[in-house]
């Protein structure tokens, strides 16, 4: 299966139902009272962490996911259904993105974890509902709420207590599947592996997850090879075991390695720098290995990093390897979490409007004006006072008067042109 670790989907809130506008009709009853009911409230979008789920592909084919809309409301004080929520499976450890502000306001990183990232539109009132003592017979009522869609990010970030990293080539696949049961696609040539491949320890009864990291070159903090998309993987482990190949096989140095993916962690997270690190000086077996390993080791040693000779190709020096990642795990509580920050939604109309002159007619537009035509209707008086009232209320008649409106300016609004009267 392909791995997708960044996606862009549109998600949205279903709207609220309408209002239904009615009247009680039975025999006898020649003029029963007002029993429109409520709309419904509109589905939710929720995001749910999937423990099946190992990437995005699915998000790739399909970008839109609409929560169904509430129904309107009906006769006989009827209140319409709630929309149904819109359920979005993802892998655990996804990072859910405002693509606007670029804010994080969903991690979903436990198995089974729900968050609700847009509510449903309120629904509208029934005309039941403006019944008063004054104003027995309203035959209007109120629209269901409106709602905006988004466009998020999805990133996943895979979770695992270590993460093994190291250049191309050093060996990591082979740890991997030395120290657990994993079965990667193992090669002699870089970029072997292409995506992050996960695999469990057992040590002492216990379990541990390792991430083999695809392999980090020189500028990967600044996205050369596939760098950001690899470094985002390690930034959610608990530790990193750096995989250097000592041989100098390929004519490189051991210590330099090991000086040049650490500037990479440093140039891309300081906090990813600060995590708890050890060294598995690979590839032990061949002629050369041991004299590099002292002078790495020794170069470590003011450092603090501990180093541990092993060989993949023989499977030897593992036992104290694994005891260290095992002792460092045990000091090291939960996995990073990411803040989530306040994700504000907008409503479909924003609040506002502006007028401007169109050949001598006075032009109002904006949200509220949207707001205020969308809950009116020009059949019904008592809708057209509640409709004069509001424009006097958002400050309306106040701005058109301080623009040069008068008695007999033509005023427009959406669709609707009217003559102003003071």
């Amino acid at each position: 299966m392909q791995f997708i670790d960044k996606a862009r989907i549109f998600i949205k809130a279903g709207n609220g139902g309408d209002g239904h506008a009615s009247f009680r009709r039975e025999k006898y009853i020649a003029k029963g009272g007002p029993d429109g009911g409520d709309g419904g409230k509109g589905g939710d979008v929720v995001f749910v962490a999937d423990e099946g789920k190992n990437t995005l592909l699915d998000f790739k084919y399909m970008r839109h996911y609409r929560a169904k809309n509430g129904e309107n409301g009906k006769a006989q004080l009827q209140t319409g259904k709630n929309g149904e929520d819109m359920i979005i499976k993802v892998p655990v450890g996804t990072l859910v993105k405002e693509v606007s502000s670029g804010r994080v306001i969903a991690d979903i990183n436990k198995p089974g974890k729900q968050k609700i990232i847009l509510h449903g539109g309120r629904g509208g009132k029934g005309n039941a509902r403006f019944a008063t003592p004054t104003r027995q017979a309203p035959r209007f009522f109120q629209p269901g709420q409106k709602t905006a869609e988004y466009e998020v990010e999805l990133e996943l970030k895979v979770i695992a207590d270590a993460g093994l990293i190291g250049l191309p080539n050093a060996g990591k696949s082979s740890i991997l599947s030395v120290l657990t049961s994993a079965r990667p696609k193992i090669a002699d040539y870089h970029f072997t592996t292409l995506s992050p491949n996960l695999g469990v320890m057992e040590r002492y009864n216990r379990t541990f997850v390792l991430a083999d990291i695809p392999g980090l070159i020189e500028g990967a903090s600044e996205g050369a090879g596939l760098g950001h998309d690899f470094l985002r993987h390690i930034e959610r482990t608990k530790m990193l075991v750096h995989v250097v190949d000592v041989s100098g096989s390929e004519g490189r140095d051991p210590v330099q390695d090991f000086i040049k993916i650490n500037e990479e962690l440093v140039r891309y997270s300081r906090r990813l720098s600060e995590l708890p690190q050890i060294v598995a000086a690979n590839k032990m077996d061949i002629a050369g290995a041991g004299e590099k390993y002292e002078r790495l080791k020794g170069a470590l040693e003011e450092t603090g990093v501990k180093v541990f000779p092993v060989s993949a190709a023989a499977a030897a020096g593992f036992d104290a390897l694994s005891a260290e990642i095992v002792k460092i795990l045990d000091t090291i509580p939960e996995n990073y979490e990411f803040l989530e920050e306040e994700f504000e939604e907008r409503p479909e109309y924003e609040d506002g409007f502006k007028i401007d002159m169109d050949d001598g007619v006075y032009v109002v537009s904006g949200g509220t004006i949207d707001r205020i035509l969308n809950t009116t209707y020009a059949d019904d008086e008592e809708s057209m006072r509640r409709f004069q009232k509001l424009l006097i209320a958002e400050g309306v008649i106040a701005a058109l008067k301080e623009k040069g409106a008068a008695d007999g300016s033509t005023v427009r609004m959406g669709n609707w042109e009217f003559e102003f009267m003071d």
